[in-house]
């Protein structure tokens, strides 16, 4: 017996990927693990792909309806996608061969707030759940499951699913096991009750999956790391957004808003959040605190130099190097992190609670403070909302951060009307670019427009979006949100038509 699988019963249900995949069939909706290129399944997916496509060369039709913590990996969306194996996918997702064909229509999409996932599969909203396909690191005598590098929607699948099949990944380290937090009090309405939850790092649930073993219809035995990236480090445009957000911060301590130890910290994932968790440390803040989704470099860099107290998160997105700092150091960062469902993560009542300072990227903002955080152009999706409306609808502060420009000065991050909305102006406290910082907080829309303007706007573009404000104050209708309607989408209009959204 595997000393990974030290439960008799389940160790007798062991087989090949090829075998677990078989025992998935057209139609079905499966819950998969994974959340930001960790802790996914890394061999029935590509067995499951290869069945599907067999099943299509006989003119058979097969596809599925996949549902996950968050982005995976080429194994699992890139190969289902590029199989035709999928015909429903949520909640959020960064595979290109899947992005396309979703963008081409080929896909249905759901764009949903990972924090609400869990909670809409267990109203009923998204239909029944039929297979449950996730990643752990062991299975204990008992039969509970030691998760793996990331938690995501995991507990819902097992409850919910009819069947389960488990990956035992040996590859993850062994070093993971008490590291999670696995809170088992949630309710339906109106049997719910008050999580106690009062501190970023409070342990208030099993550091184990529970799981019935009987629905466990397979175990298929893994050696396989998670796919990540590396990142690259901060660029002259991201130090300097980092910048005017360190001094922001500094600034509403000075005021007695914050205090030197600010509030719990949620970052996105990329280069920039990156930039600003450096900045924070090189700014000489200490003691500090997480509560966010996902632990990438910069956020792990300020755990180990003691930057960051405690982090409590549902995944890792780690690049290589951070993957060998982690495990070499795995005890010690098991002793400061915290690894939740998301349903916990991205709490609604919990950020607000905490007061979480939510940091995260864009696309585009308006003049009046609308973020575009998932759409190029209005209709093609990039990845997905992810869990940046729950922190910014929910937190203390919502930060949303972006180059003022892209695609070297053809495309404007500040345009007179977003393409698409995310967050609305009422969810958005403070935008950051490079050039500079607008607070939004107790201010009109039209006081709103001219801080953006003014603040956040590169000079290439800034005289032309003070002469659409202008001219909108004077020529719309209505004066509380000026907007020359025929005009508000043209500067997308004119990027699809020449390239650029010059005139």
């Amino acid at each position: 017996m595997s000393n990974r699988i030290a439960h008799a019963g389940l160790a007798a249900k062991r087989m090949t990927a090829e075998q677990a995949a078989a025992l998935i069939g057209p139609g079905m909706a499966v819950g998969m693990s994974g959340f930001t290129g960790a802790g996914y399944p890394k061999a029935i997916p590509l067995a499951l792909a290869h069945r599907i496509t067999a099943a299509h060369d006989r003119g058979e039709p097969f596809a599925l309806r996949i549902l996950t913590g968050a982005s995976t990996a080429p194994e699992l969306d890139g190969a289902l996608a590029r199989a035709g194996g999928i015909d429903f996918r949520l909640p959020y997702q960064s595979d290109p061969d899947l992005r396309a064909r979703i963008n081409q229509g080929e896909i249905e999409y759901m764009d949903i707030h990972l924090g609400h996932v869990a909670q809409y599969t267990w109203f009923g909203f998204l239909g029944k759940l039929d297979v449950a396909v996730v990643e752990v690191s062991a299975i204990l005598p008992d039969g509970q499951l030691v998760p793996s590098t990331s938690v995501g929607n995991n507990k819902t699948w097992l409850d919910l699913a009819d069947k389960v099949i488990i990956e035992v990944n040996q590859r993850q380290p062994r070093g993971l096991e008490g590291m999670h937090d696995i809170y088992y009090g949630t309710a339906l309405p109106p049997q719910r009750v008050p999580i106690p939850l009062t501190q970023p790092g409070d342990r208030i649930g099993e550091p184990y999956l529970r799981c019935d073993p009987d629905k466990v219809i397979a175990v298929v035995e893994t050696d396989a790391p998670d796919r990540l990236g590396a990142f690259a480090p901060p660029d002259e445009t991201s130090r300097r957004i980092a910048d005017h957000l360190v001094e922001f911060f500094r600034h509403e301590i000075r005021a007695g808003r914050l205090h030197e130890k600010l509030l719990p910290l949620q970052s996105g994932v990329g280069n920039v959040a990156n930039a600003v968790l450096a900045g924070l440390r090189e700014a000489g803040f200490r003691g500090l605190t997480a509560f966010t989704e996902v632990i990438q470099d910069g956020m792990l860099e300020l755990i180990g130099d003691g930057t960051i107290e405690v982090a409590s998160a549902s995944s890792f997105a780690l690049s290589p190097g951070g993957v060998d700092d982690f495990v070499r150091n795995i005890d010690r960062y098991r002793e400061k992190i915290v690894l939740r469902p998301q349903e916990i993560s991205n709490h609604a009542e919990l950020i607000r609670r905490l007061g979480v300072i939510g940091m995260n990227g864009m696309v585009e903002a308006d003049l009046y403070g609308n973020v575009n955080s998932t759409h190029v152009a209005g209709t093609s999706i990039i990845n997905g909302i992810g869990g940046s409306g729950d922190f910014a609808r929910n937190g203390f502060l919502s930060c949303f951060l972006t180059p003022s420009t892209a695609k070297n000065g053809a495309i404007s991050a500040i345009v007179p009307m977003v393409s698409h909305v995310d967050h609305t102006e009422h969810d958005v406290a403070v935008i950051v670019t490079e050039q500079g910082l607008a607070d939004l907080r107790g201010l009109s829309p039209k006081q709103r427009a001219r801080k953006v303007i003014e603040n956040c706007a590169h000079p290439d573009y800034r005289p032309m979006l003070e002469d659409y404000f202008d001219r909108a104050c004077r020529h719309s209708k209505g004066k509380h949100t000026p907007h020359l309607l025929g005009e508000a989408l043209s500067w997308h209009e004119r990027y699809l038509e020449t390239g650029t959204m010059r005139v």
